[in-house]
């Protein structure tokens, strides 16, 4: 049987990139998968291409109002919210004292605001279940430094998910979190860091950096009732990284 079979999956930030192959994923195990991004001519493309059983909504994350619209559109058509997806987020490569408020407090709105919310306007609907999943994305430097902004939020990410976990636990909801390393992007194949990157391959314990599929193999695994005892834990995919 399929692992996600009619569950109900939203993933945020999935038009393209990492959260689109999450939900690729979670259609290829039975789900019916909600996808949201503030592109919505990007949004409503990749929905159309994934099928009948997944669903674009343009949604700010970082914006209540937006929240409680994703939530309530849910409800109103499938009658269920089953697993939640925090997966949108950004990142500047700003030094700390280049970096301005404006930029570090929209990185701090989108990485970090964004989980508290779709935690809190997710929540009642889970309870009144009796169950249900939300896996946060976070990143190694959730777990190590890395860049101002970036870090700090992914590190709050971490927090917030073994908070959440404590108090939400008792209805039958877990909460974990996803800490990515490097992950192969196109972005990573650009002339310009391809040596870069080369070289910094030498430094991970598994000589290599992973694939985006990896990722949403350990999402799909949080989101089915495998991972029925696992919440409020870091999960892991740098390839040794954090072990160092």
């Amino acid at each position: 049987m399929k692992r996600l079979k009619d569950k109900v999956v939203i993933i945020t930030g999935a038009a393209q990139g990492m959260g689109k192959m999450h939900a690729e994923k979670a259609l290829s195990e039975g789900a019916k998968v909600v996808i949201t991004d503030i592109n919505k001519d990007l949004g409503l493309q990749t929905s159309q291409i994934l099928g009948e059983n997944a669903i674009f909504i343009q949604h700010d994350v970082a914006n209540e109002e937006h929240w409680s619209n994703v939530i309530s559109t849910v409800n109103e058509k499938w009658g269920r919210i089953d697993v939640l997806v925090n997966n949108a987020g950004i990142t500047y490569s700003t030094p700390l004292e280049e970096l301005s408020l404006a930029s570090y407090m929209k990185i701090v709105n989108i990485n970090q605001v964004s989980v508290f919310l779709g935690m809190k306007t997710v929540a009642e609907t889970m309870k009144s279940q009796n169950a249900g999943a939300i896996i946060n994305i976070s990143s190694m430097n959730g777990l190590v430094g890395g860049a101002i902004g970036y870090t700090d939020t992914k590190f709050a990410v971490r927090g917030m998910t073994k908070a959440a976990s404590r108090e939400l636990s008792p209805f039958n909801i877990r909460v974990n979190s996803v800490h990515p390393g490097v992950i192969q992007t196109p972005m990573l194949e650009q002339e310009d860091v391809k040596e870069q990157v080369e070289q910094f391959k030498k430094t991970i314990p598994m000589r290599r950096v992973a694939q985006v599929e990896e990722v949403s193999n350990m999402v799909i695994f949080l989101a089915s009732d495998e991972a029925s005892y696992s919440t409020g834990a870091e999960f892991v995919i740098d390839g040794g990284l954090t072990a160092l």
